[in-house]
């Protein structure tokens, strides 16, 4: 294994095509917003556990849906036509990471968003990169997730469910808030089948790179998404 060792002083990345077969990159560095952001310009991300050391990953190949390409089941579709479905953005960030890191995910054990992921997200959300979606049937919480928004990528980092379908129903108001805001890339990480079942496909790690550096020429919606959540066309 020879990945990087990241200088704690100085905030640089060495090239992602550069990453393990696994698409593990780098290791140490700190969750400081320059870092951070300088990262998912790159299709760099953290990914560790609490009390192992930091690693920055670029896996290969890169799950990926293109906006507009979300697959919705019709049993889905009829979910998201009912009145008792309601969408908050950029609402209760800290609530919203705190469920992903509770939600139990079949093989984890524990979470990786670790406190000190949680504090470098809530910065990043308080200075506009962040955003969140929450999904209510009627007045409960059903479901939400939260990522990363710069140029025209989006860059999603974790879901939950509360309620039958919540995350399903997030994910298809954030794939069409991104494709009526011109969006070229909602960025899932690792390939799943889930994600699969949902429209979303693998990238060759190349590939997903070219089309990033096209995505980051774009200009940032950066700020809080509720008013732009409150305009996106219903389904």
């Amino acid at each position: 294994m020879s990945f990087y060792l990241l200088d704690g002083e100085q905030v640089h990345f060495p090239n992602p095509l550069e990453a393990e077969p696994e698409g593990l990159l780098a290791m140490g560095g700190d969750l400081s917003t320059e870092r951070l952001l300088l990262a998912y310009r790159m299709g760099i991300f953290p990914w560790y556990s609490a009390g192992y050391p930091l690693l920055w990953w670029s896996p290969d190949p890169r799950m990926v849906l293109i906006p507009g390409e979300m697959h919705i089941s019709k049993s889905l579709n009829r979910l998201l036509k009912q009145d008792k479905v309601r969408i908050l953005w950029d609402g209760d960030f800290a609530g919203v990471i705190g469920h992903c890191a509770m939600l139990p995910r079949p093989g984890q054990d524990g979470t990786w968003i670790t406190e000190e992921m949680k504090t470098a997200y809530l910065e990043l959300y308080h200075l506009g990169y962040a955003h969140c979606l929450e999904v209510f049937y009627a007045d409960e919480l059903a479901g939400g997730l939260y990522g990363v928004s710069l140029g025209q990528s989006f860059f999603g980092e974790s879901m939950f469910s509360l309620k039958r379908d919540g995350s399903k129903v997030a994910f298809a108001w954030l794939n069409r808030f991104c494709q009526q805001h011109e969006f070229q890339l909602i960025d899932c990480q690792n390939p799943t089948q889930h994600l699969a079942n949902l429209g979303a496909k693998p990238l060759a790690r190349a590939e997903f790179l070219e089309r990033l550096a096209r995505a980051n020429q774009g200009k940032s919606l950066k700020g809080s998404w509720q008013n732009l959540g409150r305009e996106v066309l219903g389904f």
